[in-house]
């Protein structure tokens, strides 16, 4: 169970996609996606967490903090990418067959 939540999944596919970012750009894409306002103190804790569970790195770059997956973190994303497309396709397999059904 290593999300423990949706912000933290989403925290590091964002990463994935993207390799690097800082704190505030990476809150601004979460944000956009979602389309809400995030607490900073409870995002900013949610990286904190990542971190500390090591599934992110943290470096620091002028005065701004920067984040990207380690990759433990970068195994768990394709990890639950391979999980989530099996259940799509099954789900989609299900559905064919069925179709198939009401058709003979």
């Amino acid at each position: 169970m290593w999300f423990q939540s949706g912000r933290r999944r989403d925290l590091c596919a964002i990463l994935y996609d993207a390799g690097e970012l800082r704190g505030q750009k990476l809150k601004t894409r979460l944000e956009r996606y979602y389309d809400i306002r995030i607490d900073p103190q409870s995002f900013y804790a949610t990286l904190d967490a990542l971190v500390e569970a090591g599934h992110l790195e943290r470096r620091t770059e002028g005065i701004y903090d920067v984040y990207g997956l380690t990759d433990a973190g970068a195994s768990r994303i394709e990890s639950y990418y391979a999980w989530l497309t099996e259940r799509v396709e099954s789900r989609e397999s299900r559905i064919a067959d069925a179709d198939e059904q009401i058709a003979d």
